[in-house]
């Protein structure tokens, strides 16, 4: 258990943390790749987390804003559809700043958040569990897109899964339909999804939220290659590499990408990794849905979609989903 914070009784934390040797095969493989990827899921050591809670605020980034009024505004009814005393897991559950909006109405049995970082979830789950004292709160640290072991001590109870904020759309569309499939084997045959889902827009608009003009988002991208530095015993410097993120009209959707100033050679583990000058690491895709391209991909994973909710301008929709 992180030691940053006291424990409180209505919060149980696992920490199944991904091996340290996982994470250096996965950084290296794709880093040797023609085109070097990271996985964006090591954006989110404790200060990348942060980071990201300070891009949902900026006057640009308006998928946070606008899903949380739908949240908001919908309360009742979305309780309504995830049904009463219901088991609510949240994979990458940051600082459970959504689930809030929620809680009070739909009155779970029990909250489930998930997340890579231990002391960020940590710090996230009590501050929640001080703040609803009613709430059963049981943080796993966990990798949810590898195998992990859900805990005895997690009550019995219908299953739905919370998955706000559009990271369906960080996901190849071929891996997130496979992703939404998987998720039947946690929810079993009567549970659900509630899911956000960023939806098509004006390129210009896009542009803005992706490169705002404090540069938060551009520092954490960059902080991704601290959190490589960390985790792969690599020598990257952040300051011989600069953001960039573009609209990729053909595959519709954001791509963020790490621009190499200058031709370069980084120690990794012990290996040399090479970059020409102008050479990208690709770091995140966000696609964007329409509303039948969103129904098409839950359907051919095996979900029916029942209801969706959408904001007055059409910027973003939260579904709920249950197994066809």
């Amino acid at each position: 258990m992180p030691a940053t914070s006291q424990a409180i009784d209505n919060v149980f934390f696992d920490d199944q943390h991904p091996a340290r040797s996982d994470s250096r095969a996965e950084l290296l493989a794709g880093l040797r790749r023609q085109q070097k990827q990271i996985n964006p899921k090591y954006f989110y050591d404790a200060p990348g987390s942060e980071l990201f809670e300070q891009i949902t605020q900026l006057p640009e980034y308006y998928p946070t804003r606008t899903e949380m009024a739908i949240l908001t505004e919908h309360a009742t009814e979305i309780a309504q559809r995830c049904g009463s005393n219901c088991v609510l897991i949240e994979p990458g559950s940051g600082s459970c700043e959504k689930v809030r909006l929620v809680l009070d109405t739909l009155r779970p049995a029990a909250y489930v958040p998930l997340d890579i970082s231990a002391d960020f979830l940590f710090e996230s789950a009590v501050k929640l569990g001080r703040e609803f004292p009613w709430l059963n709160i049981h943080a796993i640290c966990a990798d949810f897109a590898e195998q992990w072991h859900t805990n005895a001590k997690i009550p019995q109870g219908r299953r739905v899964i919370f998955y706000p904020g559009s990271t369906i759309g960080n996901m190849e569309p071929k891996d997130a339909q496979l992703f939404l499939s998987n998720l039947r084997q946690w929810i079993g045959a009567d549970g659900g999804i509630l899911i956000g889902v960023d939806l098509h827009k004006s390129e210009n608009l896009l542009h803005a939220a992706y490169n705002d003009s404090k540069g938060v988002t551009a520092e954490f991208n960059l902080n991704i290659l601290n959190s490589m530095n960390k985790l792969v015993d690599a020598e990257f410097r952040s300051q011989d590499f600069s953001h960039r993120a573009f609209y990729n009209q053909e595959l519709q959707r954001i791509e963020m990408h790490l621009v190499s100033k200058e031709a370069q050679t980084v120690k990794v583990n012990g290996s040399s990794i090479d970059f020409f000058k102008g050479e990208t690491l690709h770091t995140e895709n966000s696609y964007k849905y329409s509303l039948e391209s969103f129904t098409a991909l839950s359907s051919a994973a095996g979900f029916k979609l029942h209801q969706s909710w959408l904001d007055d301008e059409n910027l973003f929709s939260v579904h709920y989903l249950s197994v066809a």
